[in-house]
């Protein structure tokens, strides 16, 4: 959820984090060994991996120079993986005129708990670092159309400050050229996801389909809310007990997938419901068959685990 203060008042100044890892280094060159350097991730050149040793060089001291967007994130975290690839494409698209710091924070447990020391407790979450300062941008994920937005505001609003030069003279539009106007119901969709409304969000998110049905985000936005909504209540240990001791029932098994699929395991989610199709028959397949239809929304239409999926979900059908 994009946050929409955006003034640097009142940010985190990284000096005495930079300090410390700088006299951290200092101890462990003395002692024969060197931090790694950060790895490219993916996403290529401006997309890096980052470490609790390499924070220091590849995000504090680059922001002197290029902002830098600090996506924390886990393998267990489902909206991670959602939220992940849309920053990578954001940052490829930008082509250096800001940098992408992916930090996995079970991998780099000091980053973790510093970000529990700014009062973050959950993920996904998105920081800028500009000049030195942390800003919380992100927390949690959004559909493509509200970050790009997000991150549009964030920048006019870091140059408004003076932290960033203007658009360089070929990037201004051409006179009497307007940027195109945001969807205002994508607006009342974010808002409510601020909020916590995820009702609201649901509706919102129906109308914009309503509209154009092809939009590719906003189904997506909507899976989300509506996978939140079903899972908000369950117990996940009780839920996933229950899917093991049942294997035929077929709503044990849904529940059981949505578990997963929030918790990131989504080879698994998807494997369950091709598995109850498999065993299944009349409405109960129907319903395991349509359930993961429609958990493939909440992946790009070209990630390898739907048509590995769809290979298992034609398989057990015929």
């Amino acid at each position: 959820m994009p946050s929409r203060d955006f003034s640097l008042h009142g940010a985190i100044d990284l000096g005495a984090r930079q300090a410390a890892a700088r006299k951290q280094q200092e101890r462990r060159a003395q002692g024969g060994g060197a931090p790694a350097p950060a790895a490219a991730a993916p996403g290529g050149p401006y997309v890096l991996d980052v470490t609790d040793e390499t924070f220091n060089t590849e995000v504090v001291e680059r922001s002197q120079s290029v902002p830098v967007l600090v996506d924390f994130w886990a393998e267990w975290c489902g909206p991670c993986k959602q939220l992940g690839p849309i920053l990578e494409k954001l940052a490829t698209e930008a082509a250096g005129k800001w940098i992408l710091a992916k930090v996995d924070i079970d991998a780099n447990p000091q980053l973790g708990a510093y970000m529990q020391q700014m009062g973050v407790r959950g993920i996904p979450f998105v920081a800028a670092v500009v000049a030195g300062q942390l800003l919380p941008f992100l927390n949690g994920a959004a559909p493509e159309p509200q970050v790009r937005q997000a991150i549009d505001q964030l920048f006019d609003a870091l140059r408004k400050e003076g932290i960033l030069p203007d658009a360089p003279e070929g990037e201004q539009p051409a006179p009497g050229a307007e940027a195109p106007a945001a969807d205002p119901v994508y607006g009342e969709a974010e808002d409510a996801l601020q909020r916590g409304d995820l009702d609201s969000a649901k509706v919102a998110f129906e109308r914009i389909l309503a509209a154009d049905p092809r939009d590719g985000q906003a189904r997506q936005g909507l899976a989300l809310v509506e996978l939140s909504l079903r899972v908000r209540s369950l117990d996940a240990e009780r839920v996933l007990q229950e899917a093991a001791e049942k294997p035929g029932d077929v709503q044990a098994q849904i529940n059981a997938s949505d578990v997963e699929m929030v918790s990131g395991r989504i080879d698994e989610a998807f494997d369950r419901l091709v598995g109850a199709v498999r065993r299944g028959a009349g409405d109960d397949r129907d319903a395991a068959r349509k359930h993961l239809l429609s958990l493939f929304e909440l992946l790009p239409p070209d990630d390898p685990r739907i048509g590995k999926a769809r290979r298992g979900l034609q398989s057990a059908l015929f």
